[in-house]
């Protein structure tokens, strides 16, 4: 295959000799198996897995049970060769590199028969040295270890002591000793996702020629200058010099935006070698800032970066810079024990609002730009400004932090370090320092990214004996994890970049934690850091359940997706939720049956004669429950931002977990597999609301609080009213004297004993009525409607099945369904199957007669098409 030569060349008559040339190396590829009986071609980024599904070798891995049909695949020994001609003596140049952007993971590396590399880490950029090994007509082969069995044989060599845990949960249908090996962690599988361990190259590989010098890195900082009160940018770029003569040239800076033209003398001597340029913005110039969305704009200006070189060597680097300055705030809070853990961005102190991301595919290959855009998208849709990319996946691609970047999401960043202790010997140690070098200088210069955090769970995995580990050896995991992440991961991050906080651990007790030798006996503490919170068996209707915490950065319930993702991967004899595959998709043991256990606290089961019609009735009324727990569990944390309340409280964030899926299974996501949105995301979408009134009851009073999160005071009204399950009437309402809602805050508005609130509603019991209230000014409503249960939805009196119907017209892009009810109806879902799009509002209470709500699809449908596949379902319809 003959393949295009890329050249970086000065149009100022150069020699050939002296341009950089880049030689890409996707593409086509072919593959086969340890004793060569599979023989196949393989698209290059990609994975053995999708290179045997596109040719038919096998099916859908997600379909059924195929995780544990394909099985074998992870098993084998798989290697990827191409045959490539180059156009060009390659003798002509000094260096010539092999550069592998990404390879998934165990692999010796072959050009032309001779071994040129190893690789040991998914997460590492690798570039080998093939000056005196590549020719006119090559073959490069790279020759695979399937990592299950590369990760026991490195478990079995750690004979010194035991690294836990050995194996996954048998009802993950597992591989073991993921923790000895740096890849995706979830890819051996986790309580919500499949075991997938794949092997391929999964990004961009070439070949990098260059005589004079070439450039590595690139990477810029923005920094304000607190006593100047200005705004500086630090830029660093790598360079390879081969050259034995010193290079001189110019580098020069260009903002126009910001009125900046800097150029500035370089000298480069041979060897690595960085160069740093410091661009002072001028104090006259208006600088604007970076916000999370909701909090104002995501200003970005153009720069370009020129190296001019000797020779006419010339290299351009454009990029978008913010400015926006992050600080992790640790400080005693009055009348409260411990400290604070809230972020300022820009100065400005903001609640984290949102949810924790895990890879969107087993494999790669298949994340799309739309797919990425598709459920960031949905983030900030549902108000959300923040998410957690969590420590078991991997360092999400360039394109996921620029979307960030541009909606305004804010990134709390873990290591890929999850749920397990490991190993610390020279080989691994050596791999993770090169991770954290690479993933630094890649990940820097994001604004979205707000805070580097050393692994998920592993500080409250040691301290707290989730391993059964023998207490003699407490002292070596502790030696151990201290070398792991602050002796290596910890300073390599301090080092390049200081520019955001760095903390060891989520959960953590933050500066205690420091305090306390990086590991504190209760990394949980209510007065410190953030918790991860889950209790699957108390009432989630109760907020006493939750904890009054600074910060909580995972917590929530289980839900099955929907039927119309379900029937993809399923077949007619799975539909029920007793069935096997019902008990082989649920990685949490008890985890379906906890899910009804939930749903009966609040609810009745679903009892259909019509087996399908039962499971339907069933994966609807898990979603509602989920939704509604976490629902309370978020409201409780946003109201509790301001108070303090038996030394507890003042509580800046709410990630919950988790907000999409990896496959088609039941998990706490609030989006399923492919985006489509849960009853939970729509909720979401309302209680993340900027402004939203928060109904809860302590000792038979209704308290409701306003919260804020906008920029702003504003002056506003609460209105209160009171329904009966069995009419369309409205029976009573309130309306409280203006107020002023300052920015920021959590107070509360309204209290009354219920007793007293239904005594003035004529006919109206805790189990015959439901209480709604909403803010506003001047008749406009300000926020969401939201509402409170008197009573278990199960004792509910007067309710009635609900003739819901839906006229469907079409607005330009946007369709229209008018609904009408025949009765009261609570959460009221509305679904179009497998047509992808997202409402404006669902699985809401309908008090009203009509209601009006926008279908914005992703993909163009009609009317017919709607009309066809539309569904609605409410409470009663499962009765």
């Amino acid at each position: 295959m003959l393949l295009r030569l890329l050249l970086l060349l000065a149009p100022c008559g150069a020699g050939f000799a002296t341009a950089v040339v880049s030689i890409s190396l996707r593409g086509n590829w072919k593959i086969h198996n340890g004793n060569g009986s599979l023989q196949l071609p393989a698209a290059v980024p990609g994975c053995v897995h999708s290179a045997l599904f596109n040719k038919r070798i096998i099916k859908d891995p997600y379909y059924r049970f195929n995780n544990l049909d394909y099985r074998w695949i992870a098993l084998d020994n798989w290697t990827y060769i191409k045959k490539f001609k180059l156009h060009s003596d390659m003798s002509e140049w000094n260096k010539v590199n092999l550069v592998f952007e990404g390879i998934d993971t165990v692999a010796v590396v072959l050009l032309n028969s001779v071994p040129i590399g190893k690789t040991d880490n998914m997460f590492r950029r690798y570039s080998f040295d093939i000056t005196h090994t590549v020719k006119a007509m090559n073959i490069i082969e790279v020759r695979f270890q399937s990592p299950v069995i590369y990760a026991n044989q490195r478990s079995e060599r750690h004979t010194a002591y035991w690294v836990p845990p050995n194996c996954p949960p048998p009802v993950q249908d597992g591989e073991c000793h993921v923790n000895f090996i740096r890849k995706m962690q979830c890819s051996f599988g986790w309580d919500w996702g499949p075991s997938f361990p794949t092997q391929g190259i999964w990004k961009d590989v070439r070949i990098e020629a260059y005589n004079i010098c070439h450039l590595n890195y690139f990477m810029f900082t923005p920094i304000y200058d607190n006593y100047m009160e200005t705004w500086n940018l630090k830029i660093e770029s790598s360079f390879d010099v081969v050259s034995s003569k010193l290079v001189s040239g110019e580098a020069i800076v260009a903002i126009p935006e910001l009125n900046i033209q800097q150029r500035n003398n370089i000298e480069l001597r041979h060897g690595e070698r960085t160069v740093k340029l410091f661009v002072k913005i001028d104090k006259a110039v208006i600088v604007e800032t970076w916000w999370p969305h909701g909090h104002g704009n995501q200003t970005g200006y153009n720069m370009t970066v020129t190296f001019e070189l000797d020779g006419g060597l010339r290299f351009e680097k454009s990029a978008k810079v913010y400015f926006r300055t992050v600080e992790l705030v640790e400080e005693p809070i009055q009348n409260s024990p411990g400290l604070s853990f809230y972020f300022k961005i820009n100065g400005l102190p903001i609640f984290l609002k949102g949810s924790n991301w895990i890879p969107a595919d087993s494999f790669q290959d298949r994340v799309t730009s739309d797919m990425l855009r598709l459920l960031l998208q949905s983030v900030v849709d549902a108000n959300m400004n923040a998410l957690r990319v969590w420590g078991g996946g991997i360092y999400e691609q360039d394109e996921f932090y620029e979307l960030c970047d541009e909606l305004g999401i804010m990134i709390w960043q873990d290591f890929m370090f999850a749920c397990a202790l490991y190993p610390t010997d020279q080989d691994f140690m050596d791999s993770v320092r090169e991770e954290v070098t690479h993933q630094v200088r890649r990940l820097k210069s994001h604004p979205s990214i707000i805070t580097w955090s050393g692994n998920n769970e592993n500080e409250a995995a040691l301290m707290m004996g989730w391993y059964d580990t023998k207490p003699g050896y407490l002292h070596t995991y502790i030696k151990d994890y201290v070398t792991l992440y602050v002796k290596n991961i910890r300073t390599i991050v301090l080092e390049g970049d200081q520019t955001r906080p760095f903390i060891v651990s989520s959960p953590t007790n933050g500066v205690k934690t420091t305090a306390e030798g990086w590991l504190s006996p209760n990394p949980y503490d209510l007065n410190y850091g953030d918790i991860h919170f889950y209790d699957y068996m108390s009432d989630c209707w109760d907020w006493r359940t939750f904890p009054k915490a600074r910060f909580v950065s995972e917590y929530g319930y289980q839900s099955w997706p929907s039927f119309s993702t379900l029937e993809k991967v399923s077949s007619e004899e799975d539909w029920s939720y007793e069935s096997s595959f019902a008990l082989h998709r649920q990685h949490l043991i008890n985890g379906n049956s906890e899910m009804l256990q939930q749903i009966e606290l609040h609810f009745k089961l679903p009892n259909s004669a019509d087996q399908l019609r039962r499971f339907k009735d069933t994966l609807y009324l898990t979603q509602v429950m989920q939704a509604q727990c976490v629902k309370t569990e978020t409201e409780f944390y946003r109201r509790s931002r301001n108070e303090i309340v038996d030394g507890k409280g003042h509580t800046m964030g709410a990630l919950y977990w988790q907000l999409n899926d990896i496959w088609q299974a039941p998990s706490w996501s609030s989006l399923e597999y492919g985006g489509k949105w849960k009853m939970l995301h729509y909720f979401a979408r309302r209680f993340f609301a900027p402004l939203l009134p928060v109904g809860f009851e302590d000792k038979d009073v209704l308290f409701i609080y306003g919260v804020s999160d906008l920029p702003s005071d504003h002056q506003m009204m609460l209105t209160v009213r009171v329904h009966t399950w069995s009419s369309l009437e409205l029976v009573c309402s309130e309306l409280t004297n203006p107020f002023v809602m300052k920015a920021g805050e959590s107070v509360v508005l309204y209290s009354k004993p219920v007793p007293e609130l239904l005594k003035g509603c004529p006919g109206c019991t805790r189990q015959s009525c439901v209480v709604s209230f909403y803010l506003s000014t001047d008749g406009e409503l300000l926020s969401p409607i939201n509402y409170h249960f008197l009573s278990s939805l199960k004792n509910a009196k007067g309710l009635h099945k609900a003739n819901i119907t839906a006229t469907i017209s079409q607005q330009g892009n946007t369709f229209v369904f008018d609904l009408k009810t025949s009765a009261v109806a609570p959460f009221v879902w509305l679904d179009v199957g497998s047509i992808p799009g997202r409402f404006s509002d669902n699985g809401f209470l309908m008090t009203e007669k009509t209601r009006t709500v926008f279908f914005y699809p992703w993909k163009p449908t009609s009317e017919s098409e709607l009309e066809q596949s539309f569904h609605v379902t409410s409470l009663a319809d499962t009765y």
